[in-house]
């Protein structure tokens, strides 16, 4: 079959499913598929998925489709009116359409844990790629607010990529915010969690939060960017030994480490888009 019946099937199917369901969210069928450490999901018809979604774990153990506990459904609009107070502010839009929420929310019985990152990929032929675009890929814990993780935006039609520590929601979104409030808000949250780690590790990892703020302010993006990698690489040689790198299904304590990179990966994505298109 070649793309354009594929794609006027997809769209068909999620028209049908939000005229079927004008009340109520519609639930999607998941069908996972695990190869070492990657889990491959197709979201909706097994013929015409809406969404590939693809999870890629720094060294899991314990996981299997049960383990992972995946969920996803097609919001429609009285859905859609509650779930904007969780993104901020009304120019986070989601994307149309695609109103898709998917939930990844282990159990505890299962023992899911990782080390460090997850690599999430979000690929649907349903939304277009253009440069410069302003799809997002958000992530919220459950019921909690949405952030922006991405970390790489490319063709094919869309794979939007983000990186994360945990989990539980994502979402696809058109995020129209001025790219040097997103920046700002993305370092605010590092230094937040870089204050919550011992002195020792924190003091470095501010000094580099420190050069970039003042390399942006002096609209300085290649220093900016080389203290984010600098930051990167700090975190990397202490993660497992001065700060915590492990999330495990259950345990609330958290995982330091990777929510550092997750975080610095989402902050240079921004400069970049900052330097390149909203300077």
């Amino acid at each position: 079959m070649s793309r354009f019946p594929l794609f006027a099937a997809r769209l068909l199917l999620v028209a049908g499913l939000l005229l079927s369901g004008a009340a109520s969210a519609q639930t999607l069928p998941v069908n996972v598929a695990i190869a070492g450490d990657t889990a491959t999901v197709a979201i909706g018809v097994a013929n015409a998925p809406l969404v590939d979604l693809t999870l890629d774990f720094d060294q899991a153990s314990n996981l299997s489709a049960a383990n992972l506990g995946i969920s996803a459904r097609l919001l429609t609009n009285p859905e859609l009116g509650t779930l904007s107070a969780r993104l901020p502010g009304t120019v986070v839009q989601l994307t149309q359409p695609l109103p898709l929420l998917i939930t990844v929310e282990p159990p505890v019985a299962g023992g899911l844990s990782f080390k460090k990152l997850v690599r999430v990929e979000l690929h649907t032929h349903l939304l277009p790629y253009t440069a410069g675009s302003t799809l997002r890929v958000f992530k919220a814990p459950l019921g909690g607010a949405f952030r922006d993780i991405t970390d790489e935006l490319s063709p094919g039609s869309v794979r939007a990529r983000g990186t994360t520590d945990g989990f539980s929601q994502f979402l696809l979104v058109s995020d129209l915010r001025p790219t040097h409030l997103v920046v700002a808000d993305k370092l605010a949250l590092l230094r937040q969690q870089v204050e919550a780690l011992p002195p020792p590790q924190a003091e470095p990892l501010d000094a580099y939060l420190d050069t970039i703020t003042t390399a942006l302010a002096a609209g300085d993006f290649s220093a900016a960017t080389v203290a984010v990698d600098g930051f990167r690489e700090r975190v990397s040689a202490q993660a497992g030994h001065g700060i915590p790198q492990v999330w495990s299904a259950g345990d609330h304590a958290g995982n330091p480490a990777g929510a550092l990179l997750a975080g610095a990966a989402t902050l240079r994505f921004s400069i970049d888009y900052q330097r390149l298109y909203d300077p």
